[in-house]
């Protein structure tokens, strides 16, 4: 349906009302469906290495649903049910992709990011209660057998661990060689471990063993793997997911699309975004090497492989265009009709460059975990404002709210609010898995609190401005550290900036700010400085502190990760502090306590004046601790 301005979502709304417009009750009814309409199609390709001739694995939708099917009934002869958990800390492959729809349709799937530490993977895999992990057997160049074996250790829920061996996707000499090169993986945990391919061939593929969920009910449980530091858990109900797919379907996708999503199957952006959609429309989705865009050459080989494989549509983030921007354009791109990018803002100059080299029309959108992903997009067939987030979409009530003396209201026009979303993705008092952190999470009863701060123009087009939990407050005043990293992000030197308040004795908080500079690209701070006291212009939030960085440190996605940021910060000003004072010993690492916030752990070295220590340290908000 033609989708090119607000005008156009409400004569959608009119058209197709939901949930009379749903097209399935369930995941494994919307998959039968496209399968009964589409199975001979292609359906999904992973692709072990990048090179645009390498092997690549291509199921139709018919053995895509034979391979769920079966993975379904594995889970359930395991013992899971429809309210147990199915974990899995995986990167891309076609087993993540079946493990996610196969543990959606027996219980509840709960990806898991596999660059994250054990004891964050012990704490998902215990708030979850997962019964069942699938993840990695031991292989070359790949930690995670090691990390889940202790991940497993401090899990006592979990009964039964899942292995999938990559060898499978070897071909001549490496095929040979792993085998004598894999690195040994001392399990040492409770839980049974089973090869995945020998397990899942026990059960038949034409067939559910049990009978399928009768409606709606929590399918997924996903992680935020946003910038706040320990993650939560939120939860996905069948109807946000197919919410989702029908989306992509009814706006944008069909069976004739070939979609590249060189994006990680443990985010929401991958899996419902993108695999929900193609679950509606029929279309083809690739998944390029098993770490995506961190795939060594998927960069180098992108626009090769978008040739090979006939790409309609690009799925991306700000930091994959900045790097294939250093690239050259080197292969045929005229199948592709739009590239979408989320997860973070988009630079100006980045969304020109990137235009303008490949010839593509890019379309920036908005979606968060919380909300079961998607809440806006710029519209494909309409005007697309740079900066902006484009409208939400069918059946996505977005307002701008406040709070008053007079209670809750919504903003005026183009007025800076919270963003707060009601859609079917939105399960009102049950966002998360912990029930406390729903307390407050809420407008009216209806609307999500985002956390993001935002306006709607006068064309109904939505803008982020900022973070609310991400504001600097500097002695009661409260900066927007959007307004520092958007005037830094308007430097040809700066390829990302991120700003965040280190801590200080007397304001509370300081403005600082973090760069990482283009490639080759060459500039002191003290020019960076210059330019944030003629670009910024408010005074307060000029940086009192700024520091180029070779690399900020991001999410899989994407995002700056202020929490190491301020780790950072907090580091720095408390070592300074200590060392004026006169005092022998140092913060030994900051790390995230679940209800403390960061934490500033000491060095014990020797005979320290603890008391003076407090007095020094207790100047500042952020608490203290000695290192164990």
């Amino acid at each position: 349906m033609r989708f090119a301005s607000l005008a156009d979502v409400r004569q959608i709304e009119t058209d197709l009302p939901w949930p009379g417009s749903q097209p399935a009750a369930t995941l494994y009814q919307l998959l039968s469906n496209t399968k009964d309409r589409h199975g001979r199609l292609n359906a999904m390709t992973f692709q072990m290495f990048s090179g645009p001739k390498d092997p690549a694995e291509t199921l139709s939708w018919t053995e895509l649903h034979a391979r769920v099917t079966q993975a379904a009934n594995m889970f359930r002869a395991l013992g899971v049910k429809e309210t147990d958990t199915v974990a899995y800390v995986l990167p891309n492959t076609t087993e993540t992709v079946v493990t996610l729809l196969g543990g959606a349709v027996a219980g509840i799937a709960a990806p898991i990011n596999p660059l994250l530490e054990p004891e964050q993977i012990a704490a998902i895999l215990r708030e979850t209660n997962a019964k069942v992990v699938v993840t990695l057997k031991e292989f070359p160049k790949t930690d995670v057998a090691q990390k889940m074996a202790e991940a497993v250790r401090n899990a006592p829920n979990v009964q039964v661990v899942l292995e999938v061996d990559l060898l499978r996707y070897l071909t001549g000499l490496k095929k040979l060689i792993v085998p004598f090169i894999r690195p040994k993986n001392p399990t040492g945990h409770h839980a049974r471990v089973l090869d995945w391919s020998t397990e899942v061939a026990k059960h038949p593929r034409d067939r559910l063993t049990f009978a399928d969920s009768t409606g709606d009910r929590v399918a997924a449980y996903f992680h935020t793997g946003g910038t706040t530091g320990m993650p939560k858990v939120a939860q996905h109900s069948y109807s946000g997911m197919i919410y989702n797919g029908w989306v992509g379907h009814t706006l944008l996708f069909t069976e004739k699309d070939n979609v590249i999503c060189p994006l990680p199957l443990f985010h929401v952006f991958a899996c419902h975004v993108i695999l929900m959609a193609m679950l509606a429309s029929g279309g083809h989705v690739i998944f390029p090497t098993p770490q995506g865009y961190r795939g060594e050459g998927v960069f180098d080989n992108f626009w090769k492989l978008v040739e090979r494989w006939k790409v309609t549509f690009i799925i991306t983030v700000p930091t994959a265009i900045a790097a294939m921007m250093q690239r050259p354009v080197n292969a045929d791109v005229s199948s592709v009709k739009t590239a979408f990018s989320g997860s973070a803002p988009l630079p100006v100059e980045l969304f020109r460059r990137f235009e303008k080299a490949t010839g593509v029309t890019l379309v920036e959108g908005y979606g968060l975990t919380e909300a079961t992903c998607l809440v806006s997009c710029n519209p494909v067939d309409g005007e697309k404002k740079i900066g902006s987030v484009g409208v939400p979409f069918p059946h996505c009530d977005v307002k701008i709210l406040k709070t008053t003396p007079h209670g809750v209201l919504e903003c005026e026009a183009d007025e800076v609010g919270e963003i707060c979303v009601a859609n079917p993705g939105v399960r009102t008092g049950g966002t998360y898995t912990e029930a406390d952190k729903n307390r407050d999470l809420y407008y009216h009863d209806a609307y999500l609190r985002t956390g993001d701060l935002g306006r709607i123009d006068a064309d109904g087009y939505l803008w982020i401005t900022g973070r609310a939990k991400d504001l600097i407050i500097r002695g009661g005043h409260n900066i927007d550290p959007a307004e520092i990293e958007e005037a830094l992000a308007g430097h040809t030197a700066v390829a990302f900036a991120g700003a965040i308040g280190q801590p200080d004795a007397f304001a509370g908080e300081l403005p600082c700010v973090y760069v990482e500079l283009v490639q080759g690209a060459s500039v002191t701070t003290e020019e960076l400085m210059e330019w944030c006291r003629e670009h910024i212009h408010e005074r307060a939030a000029i940086p009192k502190h700024l520091e180029i960085l070779d690399e900020l440190p991001k999410t899989a996605v994407g995002k700056v990760f202020k929490p190491d940021l301020r780790k950072r910060a907090i580091t720095r000003i408390y070592n300074a502090a200590l060392t004026e004072a006169g005092l022998a010993t140092r913060v030994d690492h900051v790390a995230e306590d679940k209800k403390l916030g960061l934490v500033a752990y000491l060095r014990q070295s020797g005979s320290v004046d603890e008391a003076a220590v407090a007095q020094v340290l207790g100047q500042y908000t952020r608490p203290w601790a000695w290192a164990a």
